[in-house]
């Protein structure tokens, strides 16, 4: 017999019961009681560490935070990390898990033979890479916009090991724009790669759509391009893409939905009418000069820098694993990113930690962190827009970016303070999201937990 939703929804409809067993949970766990003895503790990130302390875990969440060892009641298990600094997980506001990530040259070659479910392997791989690297929170700033969200609800449900995803969907872009799918592709394919992820638009009243068909999808946060990038094969330069009105189309019809909205920008035009239009962050602003500065502190807009993108970009191009056209871009946007990070970072921007992961490999996000400090942020600061600042930017400062009761037990340690040397945070030795222990002495755990 032929299955119809719409008979589905009928049944459902007509038997609140019915909906009442679908929506309930098999089983009620039983409750789960953790105490983590941490040899130093980054509680807040901006603040001065605690001396040894003990975190006291119950079903996902933290219940308390106890000065020096507490001895476990009731049978409780203990983990040990006397040895260890412990901090909150960490969060990265830009990364691709979608497909394959960090080597271009597989992508190319493949790509006329993968689809959706080969993709969404990659991305489970990579999603448990990202994790175990310490990143409990992720922003997907952009992947097919189904299988993401797919996926995210996978990692909610237990049955696959990632971390949180605030899911985007696929970007929305200008026609023949950095973010269109179709690029380079016969009519035929682009038509049939549009259908999939209905993410151009030309015109205001087309950007409204675009927006809504995000959300429809299931995106969290929406994402569009106010400039071209420097991986689009056929859009050309990194200048800016869209329309005063196109922008402030997207952003208001996201802002009224309840979204927050990142734009993908380069070039100083494209960022400076971002801004003035209402977006929430600013990826990578390679091009900042001192007025597009001032206008993001006024309006409290965060910079996302993406640091390692540019580096890995360029190097990829030079060594011929990316398309002629992508090279002079790399170079151009790798020569004043750097410059224009520092100039941002010493006046008072806010910034939150992203990586653009995907370009480069999933896991070696905390290669970031070094190339902040290079830039003159201190290795305090730079922890901070990885916790703090980023659980901020995303809205949910309520319960990730610190460790502190109520919140969710996303919980990380490594071997000594990355106070001192922020590449301590390049190998994290323990791993625990929402109370579930995914790493620990610096091995792979069970998942789900056997």
């Amino acid at each position: 017999m032929r299955f119809s939703p719409f008979a589905a929804i009928a049944l459902l409809a007509a038997s609140p019961i019915a909906i009442a067993q679908v929506a309930a949970p098999a089983a009620t766990a039983a409750s789960t009681v953790r105490y983590i003895h941490a040899g130093a503790l980054l509680a807040r990130p901006g603040e001065a560490p605690r001396g040894p302390s003990t975190i006291i875990v119950r079903d996902g969440k933290i219940a308390e935070v106890r000065d020096g060892y507490v001895a476990p009641e009731g049978g409780a298990e203990v983990i040990d990390l006397k040895d260890r600094f412990v901090m909150p997980g960490l969060i990265d506001m830009h990364v691709h898990l979608w497909g394959i990530g960090g080597d271009p040259m597989r992508d190319r070659l493949t790509a006329l033979t993968r689809d959706s479910g080969d993709d969404m392997m990659f991305a489970i791989e990579n999603a448990r890479a990202t994790l175990e690297a310490g990143f409990t929170t992720v922003r997907d700033l952009g992947g097919e916009p189904r299988g993401i969200r797919a996926l995210r609800e996978g990692v909610e449900r237990g049955v696959v090991a990632g971390p949180t995803i605030v899911n985007a969907g696929a970007p929305i872009s200008v026609t023949g724009g950095h973010g269109d799918p179709g690029n380079g592709m016969a009519e035929i394919f682009a038509n049939a790669v549009h259908a999939n992820y209905h993410n151009t638009c030309d015109g205001p009243d087309d950007c409204r759509r675009a927006v809504r068909e995000q959300v429809a999808l299931g995106a969290q946060v929406i994402k569009y391009m106010s400039t071209g990038g420097v991986l689009s094969n056929v859009s050309g330069g990194l200048g800016r893409a869209m329309t005063d009105d196109e922008m402030k189309a997207i952003i208001d019809t996201a802002h009224g939905l309840g979204r927050k909205v990142a734009t993908h920008s380069h070039a100083m035009a494209g960022t400076k009418a971002a801004v003035a239009a209402g977006v929430d962050t600013v990826e990578h602003g390679s091009f900042l000069d001192d007025e597009a500065i001032r206008s993001m502190k006024a309006h409290g807009t965060w910079l996302v820098p993406t640091m390692m993108a540019p580096a890995a970009a360029l190097k990829q191009a030079r060594a011929g694993m990316l398309p002629p056209a992508v090279i002079p871009k790399a170079e151009e946007a790798a020569a004043a990113a750097f410059a224009s990070h520092s100039r941002a970072y010493a006046a008072g921007v806010k910034v939150a930690f992203g990586t653009d992961s995907g370009v480069s490999k999933h896991g070696d996000n905390a290669q970031e962190f070094a190339l902040m400090v290079k830039a003159g942020m201190s290795p305090a600061n730079a922890l901070k827009a990885a916790t703090a600042n980023a659980a901020e930017a995303l809205g949910r400062s309520a319960s990730i970016g610190s460790i502190e009761p109520g919140k969710d037990a996303d919980i990380i340690a490594v071997s000594g303070s990355p106070l001192e040397d922020v590449t301590r945070m390049e190998r994290v030795d323990f791993v625990m999201r929402h109370g579930v222990v995914h790493k620990s002495g610096g091995k792979r755990q069970a998942f789900p937990a056997e």
